[in-house]
This record gives C-alpha cells, sequence and structure tokens, in this order.
C-alpha cells in the first residue's frame, strides 16, 4: 500500500525541501519507490527547458523513481511571492483539480509519496482557497518540519493545532537547525518534545552548504512515522 505524505513547515524558509530530500533519503534507503511532489513553487528561474524551481528540482533528484519535471512541478511561477498574487496577475488559476491529477498519476508509480507545500501550513493559493484546504481534500497525514530558532516554539504549536483542528493526521515533526546551535538549543528541542503531540522523526544538523552528495536521510527515523 502506498504511503502518502505532505510536508509543511512553520514558516517559509525553515528548510522544507532539505527535509523533504532527506525523508526521500530514508524512504530509498528502506527500500522503498520514492516521488516527490511539489505542485506550486513561486520563485523559480527561466531556462532553455522552460520555468524550474530550485525545490523542485531538489525532489526530483531525490526520488528513486525517474520522473519529467512537470510531473514534479504542474504550477511554477518566477516571482519570489505568495502563489495567489503571481498567480493572478498572470491570470493562470492554481486549480485543485490539475494538483489533485498530478497526485493521482504519481501514486501509481511510488510506494512513498510525498507533497511538499509552499511557505507555511495557510499559504494562499487563491483569493478563497489555501494550501490547506486542498490537503484536507486529500486527507494526506501532515509532517511539520520546524526551523530551530528564537520563536519556532509558538509557531510550532500553532502550526500543529491548526493541522490538528483541520482534523489530519498529524503524524510527525522534523527539528531541523537552520542556524549553528545556540546554548538554549537544547531546551528548544526538549520544549517541543513536550507540546507537539506527534513523534519527532530527527533532527538535521545545521548544514551551510548542501550539495547533491549530502546525505541527511541517516539523521531521520522514518519507522516513527504515525500513518
Amino acid at each position: 500500500m502506498i504511503k502518502k505524505w505532505f510536508v509543511t513547515g512553520t514558516d517559509t524558509e525553515v528548510g522544507k525541501t532539505v527535509a523533504s530530500c532527506a525523508l526521500l533519503q530514508a524512504a530509498t534507503a528502506a527500500g522503498l519507490r520514492t516521488v516527490g511532489y511539489k505542485p506550486v513553487a513561486s520563485g523559480s528561474e527561466m531556462t532553455a527547458q522552460g520555468i524550474r524551481n530550485s525545490d523542485a528540482l531538489a525532489l526530483q533528484r531525490n526520488s528513486s523513481v525517474e520522473l519529467d519535471y512537470e510531473q514534479v512541478n504542474p504550477f511554477a511561477f518566477l516571482e519570489p511571492t505568495s502563489p495567489h498574487i503571481v498567480s493572478a496577475q498572470e491570470q493562470r488559476p492554481i486549480d485543485f483539480s490539475q494538483m489533485s491529477a498530478g497526485l493521482e498519476a504519481l501514486s501509481t508509480k511510488a510506494d512513498w509519496l510525498q507533497v511538499e507545500g509552499a511557505g507555511g501550513w495557510f499559504t494562499p493559493l487563491s483569493t478563497t482557497t489555501t494550501f490547506a484546504d486542498w490537503v484536507i481534500q486529500e486527507q494526506l497525514p501532515v509532517i511539520l518540519v520546524v526551523g530551530v530558532k528564537l520563536g519556532c516554539i509558538n509557531h510550532a504549536m500553532l502550526t500543529a493545532l491548526a493541522i490538528q483542528n483541520s482534523g489530519l493526521k498529524f503524524a510527525g515533526w522534523i527539528a531541523n537547525d537552520v542556524q549553528p546551535t545556540g546554548k538554549r538549543h537544547e531546551e528548544y528541542i526538549a520544549t517541543l518534545r513536550d507540546v507537539l503531540k506527534a513523534p519527532m522523526l530527527g533532527e538535521i544538523p545545521f548544514c551551510p552548504e548542501i550539495s547533491d552528495q549530502t546525505v541527511l536521510g541517516a539523521h531521520l527515523n522514518i519507522s516513527l512515522l504515525s500513518a
């Protein structure tokens, strides 16, 4: 049976893609056929092959199943801003049915299908919809990435509460060290362990230089995931 997950973060720039790549690496190492899916991405570049987003490319590289870029990222926008703004400006609506069709197509190719969101939990995709609305529609269990820094405890608690109030399964969380650890780091982690009512899958250490050769999956224990 295929395992599907949605990866969200406590905010933008908290390392969702780093954590997503680590999860894909860990699942691949466990012998699973893995696929990463980034249905909506802003902050991309125009290349000879078309618009390409660096996060989606990282998911594509770390998937064990070979995929075309458009299968990984059907909605790519150049401007690094909230998707609903650039979508309206370009008159290119972000269509839930197209996102779901992409998810369904990938479901036939893998044992582990991992969807990465954009920004935080309530990132708007239009003036009336958020990313959370689509995740609720698809009934995906959620993995939360916490960027460990000052303020992360409040952001993590708020996001976890929103996930739980949505009726979805809060399957697990990952601590991502987005900066060098400070003197209160262990106390932050201990508090997060106490207040987040889901298993901690691991802690990804601060990695200022990440390449395709960087192995991050070993820092995670995906067997703890509560599906």
